[in-house]
């Protein structure tokens, strides 16, 4: 039987290495919650997230706790716009 892996760890270890995936997927991420995929849109940020910046880096520069962004970026979770543009502009400038 073949091994399998989790597809998030392959995503997360591509936008380590590379950073125009990263962009890519941060734009992509934008189009799908403008576009009405609010959830798809937090779950790739998430992905997002953890193969930047991580959690404690993106809390500190928004000056609000993790477990927070966690719940916010989860698939069920339900950020304010400002919040929600603020990690977008973090992410940007993280992924340059």
């Amino acid at each position: 039987m073949a091994v399998t892996r989790n597809s998030r760890h392959t995503v997360i270890e591509r936008i380590r290495r590379d950073r125009a995936f990263a962009q890519t997927l941060l734009d992509e991420a934008q189009t799908v919650f403008v576009e009405g995929e609010p959830a798809l849109a937090r779950l790739t940020l998430r992905d997002l997230v953890h193969g930047t910046i991580g959690f404690e880096g993106l809390a500190a520069a928004m000056q609000t706790p993790s477990k927070s962004l966690h719940r916010m970026l989860s698939a069920r979770g339900n950020p304010r716009m400002d919040k929600l543009s603020l990690i977008f502009e973090v992410l940007r400038k993280e992924i340059g």
